[in-house]
């Protein structure tokens, strides 16, 4: 699928509408973000979460320094930012999220996730860029990340590129 934004409103309100798609279909899972510095890659997911349940208690910021933040939503949220990882391997920890179920993982810099270590199911959010506002390409990967993108396409209508 894929997407159109105009503005950081519009990057906000898509943050929002995954939020509604992930609680309404209830699997928790693996989104995956790409795009270049100052895409709108924070924005999106700062709305993600605030508009998850219990999102009003998180405080999101870019963990750039300490790789990960944990949110009190629900479910869980780590919040993962591998821009400094480039060329290198995650460590133990995204492992230990990623096995643990009751986990959404949001990762910014997904470029720099190697082959090896990507989840079995997984929604992948890439940046293309455009000369005004945001292209954002939208795949899949397994039954659960297909049932929250059949459950979105209905909220994001009025951003879809015709094919």
């Amino acid at each position: 699928m894929l997407l159109y934004l105009k503005n950081a409103e519009e990057t906000e309100l898509l943050g929002k509408y995954i939020a509604q798609a992930l609680v309404s279909t209830d699997p928790v899972q693996n989104l995956l973000f790409k795009g270049t510095l100052g895409s709108g890659k924070t924005t999106l997911v700062r709305s993600l979460v605030q508009h998850l349940p219990g999102g009003d208690e998180a405080e999101v910021s870019s963990p750039s320094f300490n790789v990960y933040n944990l949110y009190p939503t629900i479910p869980e949220t780590a919040h993962f930012d591998l821009y400094r990882l480039a060329g290198g391997s995650v460590d133990e920890s995204f492992h230990e999220l990623l096995d643990e179920e009751q986990t959404l993982m949001l990762v910014e810099w997904a470029e720099h996730l190697p082959e090896q270590d990507y989840p079995n199911e997984w929604l992948q959010f890439s940046w293309i860029p455009c000369e005004e506002g945001r292209q954002i390409d939208i795949l899949v990967k397994g039954a659960g990340a297909t049932r929250v993108i059949e459950a979105l396409k209905p909220l994001v209508t009025s951003m879809q590129v015709a094919p």
